[in-house]
C-alpha cells in the first residue's frame, strides 16, 4: 500500500504554527490509529531520518511527525522557558494539534523529552490515545540526567557540536540548546515529577530504554511502569544508549511493530 507524504505548517492558535510531516496510506481504514512521533529536546523532523517511513511500512499505519514550537520550521520560542513546559506541550499543544488535524485515535511514540510529553498526552487524552511508546522518557531529573547535560554543555563549548546541530537548526541552534540545558540545570520552583499523571494512562504502554542510557537511570522505566500499572511493559535494549531508534534500530523497530500488532489484535 503506497504512502503519500506531505510536509506543511499547522496553525494551533495564539499565532503559533507547527511544522508537520504526515504520511498517509492509500485507502487507510479511518478507524486505525495514527502513529505520532514526538522528538527529543534537540530534535526536529529531519533528525528522525527514515524512522517515519520505516514505521509506516512495517506497521501499515499512517504516521505523523511534528515539530514543537521553537524547532524546525515551527514558530520561534523566546527564553527563559517555563519549568513546566513539557506539561504544557502534553496538555495544550498536542491536543490542539490533534483537534486541528481531526485525528480521533492515535498511538504516541516519544523520544526523551518527547517521551515525557507522550506520557502526559496519554493521561490528558484517554479517549484518543490507544497506545503509548516511550524511548528514554523522564518522569523526574536523576543524577545521570544532570551529569549528562553538564557533559553536553561542555561539549557544546569545546567541540564541533554546535556546527553539527546547526545542520538541523541553523540560526536557532543556540536558543534550542539553551532552552534545553538551562531549563533542566537551573534551580526549579518545584522538583520535576510526572508520576501523578501515570495512573490516568488507560492505554497499553511500551516503555523502552537503552541499558547504557547516559541521561537516565533504569528506575525511570520501572517507575513509569509501576505508575501506569499492568498495562505497561518495560523493555531494556542491550548495547544501547539514549537513542534507541538508531543505536538499537532493528530491536526498536521490531518492538514497536509487534506492539502495534497487539493493539490491532
Amino acid at each position: 500500500m503506497a504512502v503519500r507524504w506531505q510536509e506543511t505548517r499547522v496553525a494551533v492558535g495564539h499565532g503559533i504554527e507547527l511544522g508537520v510531516k504526515f504520511g498517509r496510506h492509500d485507502d487507510q481504514d479511518p478507524s486505525q490509529p495514527v502513529i505520532i512521533l514526538l522528538h527529543e529536546a534537540l530534535g526536529c523532523i529531519a533528525m528522525w531520518k527514515d524512522i517515519p517511513e520505516q514505521l509506516a511500512e512495517l506497521t501499515g499505519h499512517d504516521v505523523l511527525v511534528y515539530e514543537r514550537q521553537g524547532y524546525g520550521c515551527s514558530t520561534p520560542i523566546s527564553l527563559p522557558r517555563d519549568d513546566d513546559y513539557l506539561v504544557h506541550e502534553g496538555e495544550v499543544w498536542l491536543p490542539r494539534l490533534l483537534e486541528v488535524l481531526d485525528i480521533q485515535r492515535c498511538v504516541l511514540l516519544g523520544h526523551s523529552d518527547g517521551g515525557s510529553i507522550a506520557l502526559i498526552g496519554a493521561a490528558t487524552l484517554p479517549e484518543k490515545v490507544v497506545g503509548v511508546v516511550t524511548a528514554a522518557a523522564h518522569i523526574y531529573i536523576d543524577h545521570l540526567t544532570t551529569a549528562g547535560i553538564i557533559e553536553a554543555v561542555e561539549r557544546y563549548q569545546t567541540t564541533d557540536l554546535p556546527a553539527r546541530l546547526a545542520k538541523y537548526h541553523g540560526e536557532r541552534t543556540d536558543t534550542i540548546f539553551r532552552a534545553w540545558s538551562e531549563t533542566w540545570l537551573r534551580e526549579r520552583k518545584a522538583p520535576m515529577d510526572y508520576r501523578p499523571w501515570l495512573p490516568r494512562i488507560l492505554c497499553e504502554a511500551l516503555i523502552i530504554q537503552g541499558r547504557q542510557d547516559q541521561y537516565g537511570v533504569p528506575e525511570q522505566v520501572t517507575d513509569i511502569c509501576e505508575g501506569i500499572g499492568p498495562r505497561a511493559e518495560p523493555l531494556f535494549l542491550e548495547s544501547c544508549g539514549h537513542v534507541p531508534q538508531f543505536e538499537a534500530r532493528e530491536p526498536f523497530l521490531t518492538a514497536v511493530s509487534q506492539f502495534m500488532q497487539r493493539l490491532s489484535g
